[in-house]
């Protein structure tokens, strides 16, 4: 199925790794100009190096998103690298590593996490909406997580954060609708990744349910149903969350807005 991105310029942040930098590789792939940020240049570069040897078209922008000086300039370069920019995905953010309870979270780490969620993507979506409304065309996709709607008891303000992406998708794609753009939020849940995998091996060892270097399907059928009960019976992969947003972003998704796709392998318990 050709997505119709050919010539799309994306800006994916937190796109040096992990599912930003699935997501860039993916809609690189569908022949978008691909704009990878990251806060570690050499990490983002490597990235857009290994896109453009396998045929792609990438450029780089770095910058602290929770800094509007950072942002401005990250903003500006990527339409100067690259041309008025098409694409926008809200990916940076994530827990911070807060392993906080709701016995000892403190309000500065609901600050931090808020500034480096929500704030992050609003910085970046107001200088970018500009431009969008004028050409009459644009997606922007926020990463958000089933704990916006599942919140487990740790990690309060991650939760809370997200569940505030939530409101912020639905409240702009009215917003902006009648101008060509459409905003939509998507919601991973346990989902392989580099940090995913270390945990689970780790807690394999601990339980001695499994060799800390076991093949993987070993590890996640024995780990998994200590963390969530997958009705799939297995996690999610990176490439799965990065199909789903190259889909968003396709001119034949026009009229899916305000909405927010779980990508969770059944786990959300409704609709």
């Amino acid at each position: 199925m050709d997505l119709q991105l050919h010539g799309k310029k994306a800006l994916v942040t937190g796109s040096s790794k992990g599912i930003g930098e699935a997501m860039t590789r993916k809609l690189a792939q569908e022949k978008a100009t691909a704009i990878v940020h990251g806060r570690n240049e050499r990490q983002a570069e490597q990235v857009a190096n290994e896109i453009i040897v396998q045929g792609g078209h990438a450029y780089v922008v770095v910058g602290d998103l929770t800094r509007d000086d950072d942002v401005q300039r990250l903003v500006e370069d990527a339409v100067k690298l690259a041309g008025p920019i098409d694409i926008l995905v809200n990916n940076a953010g994530g827990s911070g590593g807060s392993k906080e309870l709701w016995a000892n979270t403190q309000p500065s780490s609901w600050a931090s996490a808020y500034d480096r969620n929500v704030l992050a993507a609003l910085r970046v979506t107001n200088r970018l909406l500009p431009g969008m409304k004028q050409s009459g065309w644009g997606r922007i996709v926020n990463i958000s997580s089933i704990a916006a709607t599942m919140p487990p008891p740790a990690a309060p303000d991650y939760s809370a954060c997200k569940a505030a992406i939530n409101a912020m998708t639905a409240s702009m794609a009215k917003a902006v609708a009648a101008d060509g753009i459409t905003v939509n939020a998507v919601s991973p849940g346990t989902i392989h990744s580099a940090a995913l995998d270390s945990r689970f091996r780790e807690v394999a060892a601990e339980r001695g349910v499994a060799d800390k270097h076991a093949p993987w399907p070993v590890t996640e059928r024995a780990v998994l149903p200590m963390f969530a009960q997958v009705p799939v019976g297995r996690v999610g992969r990176l490439d799965e969350i990065a199909d789903a947003v190259a889909f968003l972003v396709n001119p034949l998704a026009g009229y899916i807005t305000g909405a927010n796709l779980r990508i969770d392998g059944g786990l959300s318990p409704g609709l």
